[in-house]
């Protein structure tokens, strides 16, 4: 009986959570600007290293622990260098509408 509840449970997280990464992939395609782009990929990758932690949990599997581990430690480091490109381009973008008088 709790065995079908958890595996119930865990399913419906499941669906749920890959509902909202395909809606924030879609955001991230979508986005209106660099930003929300950049956001909405960093939460995709949130709502992957939950999905493999859940997954983790109801597999009973350790070792899942240790890749959401990794992916979390990649996505970070993915986020850092989009934001110094955001922040290069938005610069580069700023000196060049003060080079240009009009």
């Amino acid at each position: 009986m709790l065995q079908t509840i958890q595996l119930t449970f865990f399913t419906g997280v499941l669906i749920l959570l890959s509902l909202c990464i395909i809606a924030c992939l879609i955001a991230a395609i979508k986005g209106p600007s660099l930003g929300d782009r950049m956001v909405a990929a960093n939460m995709t990758g949130t709502l992957t290293i939950i999905a493999i932690c859940v997954l983790a949990w109801h597999l009973n599997e350790g070792w899942l622990v240790d890749v959401a581990l990794i992916y979390a430690m990649l996505s970070f480091i993915a986020v850092v260098v989009l934001t110094k490109i955001f922040i290069g381009s938005y610069k580069s973008g700023s000196e060049e509408d003060e080079d240009d008088p009009q």
